[in-house]
């Protein structure tokens, strides 16, 4: 599977920077978080594409309060949507931007409206935020496009997760990434749970990734080396900035120190090999093998005293230390040197 020109799910893991409301409403900002993103290593930046008119309704009552322990406590739903949006019209702008400097842009659509208006776009994927998975006409209808369609889990309960990828499935797409997450904002590291990646790839036949709430990047690392082939990630200039979500969003030094992270991991987990490369065949000099420890006349009989088990490793291989002893010397040998054949009545 390909978004852009990126092929997921090989060696190298597709990172994204999660724009979200991180631009405070600021044009320029937008704008520089995408040249900031590609210079710390980001793959893909990624919007968000809804009002708040799509999102909800503007109703100022319990029902549109938030109170689920989170950053927004007390924030009335409509109001903190209005605050957050990124505006469709910036969004044609940015993404030349991000086509000029390579860098991969699509987003996050929360209705239908939003699809259509991102196809004009022609971004090269969709993303299903945690609380749209449950919305599987809106799903269905991303699916119909026939591209890549990420889809986070972070509120999903397994039957939740089947009724998604069946939607896809149904519409002929294939080209699924789940990614875990945790709905919680900041996540804590207990709540991960990032072994559920692998089950989810192994029920699902799909690849998995990470959409990442915690603080600080030892859980993308993590996810990384149990097999995300997806890092996604909020994304600020500087937290001093302040906005909606910036307590739990990377500025770009730490940005940056995940990406190398990231990389760093791709190379220690490698592949499956048991080559004998030059670098190790040479290392195994400093293992054992079988010496002369005693100067040893010929007629004389091998023994534990004579031969030993020593390093370094240029005599024969340990394994054969039955094979000598108790046997006559078939020549002199000097101590200090490797026994490097058999006895001769060994090998008739």
């Amino acid at each position: 599977m390909k978004i852009d020109n990126f092929e997921i799910g090989k060696n190298k893991t597709f990172i994204i920077a999660e724009v979200s409301a991180n631009h405070n409403q600021d044009y320029a900002v937008a704008k520089s978080m995408i040249k900031a993103a590609k210079d710390a290593g980001a793959d893909a930046v990624k919007l968000q594409t809804y009002t708040a008119d799509t999102m909800t309704l503007d109703v100022d009552n319990e029902y549109f309060t938030i109170k689920q322990d989170t950053i927004w406590d007390g924030r009335n739903l409509h109001d903190l949507y209005k605050e957050a949006y990124t505006p469709w019209e910036w969004q044609p702008k940015l993404k030349k931007y991000a086509d000029k400097l390579g860098i991969i842009l699509f987003s996050t659509p929360f209705d239908k409206t939003s699809v259509d208006f991102l196809e004009s776009m022609d971004v090269s994927a969709y993303k299903i935020a945690s609380f749209e998975i449950t919305d599987l006409p809106l799903i269905r209808y991303v699916a119909k496009k026939q591209k890549p369609i990420i889809i986070s889990t972070g509120i999903a309960s397994l039957e939740d997760i089947e009724e998604a990828v069946k939607v896809c499935r149904d519409e002929d797409n294939e080209q699924i990434i789940l990614l875990k997450c945790t709905s919680a904002y900041p996540a804590s590291l207990e709540d991960a749970n990032l072994l559920t990646m692998r089950d989810m790839k192994d029920r699902f036949g799909v690849d998995i990734g990470f959409s990442d709430h915690t603080l600080g990047i030892t859980a993308p690392i993590t996810a990384v080396a149990l097999g995300a082939k997806v890092i996604e990630k909020h994304f600020i200039l500087n937290k001093a900035m302040g906005g909606v979500d910036s307590k739990f969003s990377l500025d770009i030094d730490e940005f940056k120190e995940m990406v190398t992270a990231v990389r760093d991991t791709e190379k220690l987990l490698g592949k499956i090999s048991y080559e004998m490369t030059a670098k190790k065949l040479k290392s195994r000099e400093f293992s054992r093998s079988l010496f002369v420890t005693e100067d040893i006349k010929k007629g004389e009989i091998f023994t534990e005293k004579n031969i030993r088990i020593i390093r370094p490793a240029f005599g024969l291989a340990p394994k054969y230390i039955d094979k000598v002893l108790g046997k006559t010397a078939d020549k002199d040998y000097t101590r200090g040197t490797p026994l490097i054949t058999l006895p001769n009545e060994e090998k008739q």
